[in-house]
Order: C-alpha cells, then structure tokens, then sequence
C-alpha cells in the first residue's frame, strides 16, 4: 500500500508500520528529516511543506495521514489568550486539508489534532487525548498508552515513552514540543491496522465481482 505521512517529524505514529508499504513522509525541519531518515531507511523522506505537498499528491497514494500543527487549536492556546489578552487566529489549515481529503481523496484518510478548545468547525472523533477526522470508522479504543497524561513527565520520561533519542537534534524547534507532538506509536498502528483491514475487504468483494 502506498502511504503518504504529512508532518512525520520523527514518526511517532508511523514506528510500528510494517515495512512492506511504500511510505513517503514528508517533513519542513532538515533535522527531523535527518533522524527521520536515519530511523527509517526504507521510507522515502522529503523535506518540503506537507500542506503544499497533499495539495499536490494526494491522488498519488492509497492511505494519507497528515497531523498538520495543533498549537492555535489547543486548549493550552485558549488560557495563553485568557491570560494575556492577545487574541491569535486559530491555524486554519486544518480544516482545509480536512476538506480537501473528504471531497477528492478516494483512499482512506486520518487527519490528527488535538482537541481543539472550542467547537469543532467540522465533526470529528474524540480519543483519549486527541481528535480524528476519517473517512472510516476508528475503533473505540486505540491502545491504552493513549489513556496515560503525557503532559506530566519529563523530558527522559517521554522519550522512553516515545523511545526515540532527541540528542542529536540540533535544529531550532523546542525539543519539548516535538516530544509533545508524537502520536503514540500504538495509535498508529491500531488506525493502520484497521484501514487495511477495509482495504482488504473492498478488495475481495471486487475479486469476487469478476469471478
């Protein structure tokens, strides 16, 4: 299956992934790219801008998966404002790709956010700590490393959580919000395992069309 991973970073979501799918991921910071690369050489690895790149070749792939930038829809944002009175537009990316992927995507798509602070311009699906928008249903539970509070523990707390190594990283994003950012790697593969079952059962119903 040909996979496209938008805003991979180091691939939370994607380490469980078998290595029998073709997989593109796509990543603005050269650091990330790097250690990407570096963690897994089977992929292909493109530094570009991931919004830019689904607009253009997302008819070229069997399963999306885009986790554009959470901070501006985060409830974290919501009290920033409150408590310093300085009103930001939320990043509305989101919902664009949301509707790009919905209206002319005929493979199966997962876009990942946090839940936002305010209401939802477009219905999603609430899990543990995170908000999906498919076009498949998602099981009710994603793994129970979903359940646990990521937002209490240390920076070596989260990446043994993670299992990555952030010590090489010399780039210029805090290393605390990439930490933050991964989408556990049980999620990924649940929501993965459960798009190929679709796939699967799409295919023998076509085989048996034909016979």
């Amino acid at each position: 299956m040909k996979i496209l991973n938008l805003y991979s970073c180091l691939g939370g979501n994607r380490k469980l992934w078998d290595d029998e799918h073709q997989i593109t991921a796509v990543e603005l910071d050269p650091e990330l790219v790097r250690m990407y690369k570096k963690m897994f050489p089977n992929d292909t690895v493109i530094q570009a801008d991931a919004h830019q790149y689904l607009l253009d070749h997302f008819d070229e792939f069997d399963f999306v998966w885009t986790s554009p930038p959470c901070p501006t829809h985060s409830r974290l944002n919501s009290m920033i404002i409150k408590n310093t009175g300085k009103v930001r537009y939320p990043d509305m990316k989101l919902y664009q790709e949301i509707i790009v992927l919905k209206k002319w995507f005929r493979g199966r798509f997962v876009v990942e956010n946090v839940i936002p602070y305010y209401e939802p311009l477009i219905p999603g699906i609430k899990r543990d700590r995170h908000m999906y928008w498919t076009n498949f249903n998602l099981p009710n539970n994603l793994g129970d490393r979903n359940k646990k509070d990521l937002t209490k523990l240390t920076a070596k707390e989260l990446d043994k959580f993670h299992d990555i190594d952030l010590s090489t990283y010399k780039g210029e994003q805090d290393k605390m919000k990439i930490r933050r950012n991964l989408v556990d790697y049980e999620a990924g593969k649940t929501i993965l395992d459960t798009a190929m079952g679709i796939f699967r059962k799409e295919n023998i119903k076509q085989t048996e069309l034909w016979d």
